[in-house]
């Protein structure tokens, strides 16, 4: 996901900005810093650009998550209901609350089954956290209609899909909070942060102090601010916020050219009918970070992985059935628990049974599945380039496997 890839002036212009004031704490030092606030003014072209009441900047897209979920009153003893392919950040966040994080299944479209969230439902369930991965969104209406039912929360982790949108709505917007990771490999990026984007001034002051230390924020001198409650400090400096208003007034040129160099590569690829493609529950929303491919059995794909590697070309392609970072299938430190400090008996016991479940629906599609990065400095002749050795190999393999059988 590859803001960082076109790096201007303009990023070095607002960090200049900063430096020439000295004042890199996005609190405070009104006086020096000589009008230049560039948190505050980020999280304004946030709810200018995602059209949200409220933004939140925090210090990553974890610590954005973890103050989300502590505004909305969710810890000890809930339950969040998220899928089984995500980004480690997601449980760890639920962990850290002390809330425990319930894993169910996905389906094609590679973010919550909505059934698989309807049989996860206990009296215990606090909230539901879908996970738009890879630049596109979960089916918000069947999991709005499930949170209205069971009177549940709704958080969305579009982390993935920074300038995706549902039926018209920004992802991340449509909950009752939302969040962005602004890490180094996501859309637009601050090099390190994160937002909670909500439209309940209720939760967005909670987010305010809770991410600061409790503070209020309330007054001319922080040292005598009171602290309504404890917070931690989640805080975002004015450099990395610096980096963000330069890459969000280019969201719209990012998303453009992923768009089109997405749909440049989809089309090599769909010459193979053995192919199929992720399900989009509205495909003018797909930010198009990714192209999500299937082949037809988990034999084929894995046999595709191993000939791509050896040929040297697997490079930006992500095989999430063998990766550490993103599926149940590598998570061996959720399923046994283990934690540099200890957890209550009781949370640990939780998160072991539910990290430990069957997920073999999941299985059957996230082991088909290779997800394509789409390069916003690829050329034309690199496209065709890339799209027709993948073909050149997935063919092969086709051929080959097709004899032995």
């Amino acid at each position: 996901m590859p803001g960082f890839e076109l790096w201007s002036d303009a990023e070095r212009k607002h960090v200049n900005d900063v430096l020439e004031t000295g004042i890199l704490m996005r609190y405070g030092f009104d006086g020096p810093r000589k009008g230049v606030w560039k948190a505050k003014e980020l999280e304004q072209e946030i709810c200018n650009s995602f059209g949200s009441k409220h933004a939140q900047l925090v210090s990553s897209g974890t610590a954005a998550l973890t103050t989300a979920l502590s505004a909305l009153g969710i810890g000890y003893g809930d339950e969040v209901i998220m899928p089984a392919f995500t980004f480690v950040a997601s449980f760890e966040a639920v962990i850290s609350v002390g809330a425990v994080p319930v894993m169910v299944d996905v389906d094609d479209t590679l973010t919550l089954d909505p059934a698989a969230v309807k049989a996860a439902i206990t009296p215990k369930t606090k909230c539901i956290m879908p996970v738009h991965m890879c630049g596109s969104m979960a089916d918000m209406d069947a999991l709005q209609a499930i949170c209205k039912e069971h009177k549940l929360l709704l958080v969305e982790d579009a982390c993935q899909a920074i300038g995706g949108t549902y039926k018209g709505k920004k992802l991340g917007t449509i909950g009752d909070a939302g969040t962005f990771s602004f890490d180094f490999v996501k859309t637009i990026t601050c090099a390190e942060g994160g937002v909670v984007m909500t439209n309940s001034e209720e939760t967005y002051i909670k987010c305010d102090g809770y991410s600061d230390h409790g503070h209020d924020h309330k007054g001319n001198d922080r040292g005598a601010e009171p602290h309504p409650f404890i917070g931690y400090n989640f805080r975002i400096s004015e450099l990395h916020a610096a980096v963000g208003l330069a890459q969000i007034k280019r969201l719209p040129e990012f998303l453009t050219i992923q768009k089109k160099n997405h749909a440049a590569l989809k089309n090599i690829l769909a010459t193979i009918p053995e192919i199929s493609f992720r399900r989009i529950p509205d495909a003018e929303g797909d930010s198009c970070t990714f192209l999500n491919w299937l082949l037809p059995t988990t034999e084929i794909m894995q046999a595709v992985v191993a000939e791509m590697k050896a040929q040297g070309i697997f490079g930006g392609n992500f095989y999430w059935f063998q990766h550490n970072w993103h599926y149940i299938n590598m998570w061996d430190h959720l399923k046994h628990s283990i934690t540099l400090n200890a957890l209550s008996p009781e949370l640990k016991e939780k998160v072991m049974y539910h990290a430990n479940k069957d997920f073999s629906a999941s299985d059957a599609i996230i082991s088909r599945c290779i997800s394509s990065a789409i390069s916003l400095t690829w050329t034309e002749e690199q496209i065709k380039d890339k799209g027709e050795k993948m073909v050149a190999v997935i063919k092969k393999v086709l051929s080959e496997m097709a004899v032995n059988a």
